[in-house]
């Protein structure tokens, strides 16, 4: 059975027994993670462009309360990244390890967080990170807010809900080479994440699809996360021949760089959008549609 089954049958019966599993299992591994600080790719821009994005893929009235609110929803597309600074356990939300789990396409790796944790141990599974879980739970979240009516916390919780989707569109957050440092290219996601879209956004060309339902969001941000690693290598060897010949990390390494994965980050972004999109309007279907405020 899944962590989180269909939100249809649970909005009635709201399910928290993950967050507080989370928090037990965390204090287990709370020592190895103190000692060590991840770097992340996408930075705030991106974060920004992808809920942006995402308002334009929903229907009607959706859109329309999305669009009234974006200023908000925009002003809050990076609240996670700043909670890591109160909550030292919410680092290992925003990634998951695939490659720790053996050969792609990780067949080994139970999509059911109850059935992960008793192959693997709490332990390795908190440390490997919990993404994709996280994105199932968000979205039961946001699917109780709605049906609650609290449009505050639907926008908070569509933000957030936001930001976790489109990590699992960023390669660099499915890898333990997260930042370059097992292959000597410390700072590459920086680089990646944060400058290259902070350099080239403005070429960049977004055609989302519009919003669709998702049957089982759990499963769907294992999907993601696996597409999204398929690209691990491409960057990383991309980063590689971009310096080669260079003195450092410069314009025209940027350039190069730009020249070689500047559409991956645009085509994972662009779905990143979908995504968030197709989330919030499947929280909405199984919310039972409520009426939203004008």
């Amino acid at each position: 059975m899944k962590l989180l089954p269909f939100f249809a049958k649970r909005v009635a019966q709201p399910q928290r027994g993950y967050f507080r599993v989370l928090v037990v299992l965390t204090m287990l591994v709370g020592a190895s993670l103190s000692g060590s600080r991840l770097a992340y790719a996408w930075g705030p821009k991106a974060h920004r462009l992808c809920n942006d994005w995402a308002i334009g893929t929903l229907p009607g009235k959706l859109h329309d309360f999305f669009q009234a609110n974006r200023s908000f929803i925009l002003a809050h597309s990076n609240d996670p990244e700043m909670w890591i600074k109160k909550d030292r356990y919410e680092r290992m939300r925003q990634y998951i390890f695939l490659d720790k789990y053996g050969l792609f396409p990780y067949l080994g790796l139970p999509e059911s967080y109850e059935m992960a944790v008793k192959k693997y141990g709490s332990g390795r599974i908190v440390h490997n990170g919990v993404l994709p879980w996280q994105i199932g739970e968000y979205s039961l979240k946001l699917t109780e807010a709605l049906n609650a009516g609290n449009w505050e916390e639907v926008k908070l919780d569509a933000a957030a809900l936001g930001f976790y989707v489109a990590d699992a569109h960023d390669p660099l957050h499915t890898t333990r080479n997260y930042d370059g440092q097992l292959t000597d290219q410390k700072g590459l996601a920086t680089r990646f994440g944060t400058e290259l879209v902070d350099r080239y956004s403005h070429f960049f060309i977004f055609r989302p699809d519009d919003a669709t339902k998702i049957d089982d969001p759990t499963e769907h941000a294992f999907q993601m996360v696996l597409e999204a690693n398929t690209w691990v290598d491409q960057i990383i060897l991309a980063d590689r021949r971009a310096r080669d010949g260079l003195p450092g990390y410069t314009d025209e390494y940027y350039d190069r760089f730009y020249s070689r994965v500047g559409s991956t980050a645009m085509r994972e972004i662009s779905e990143a959008a979908h995504d968030i999109g197709s989330y919030w309007y499947t929280a909405w279907l199984n919310a039972g549609r409520p009426e939203l405020p004008k």
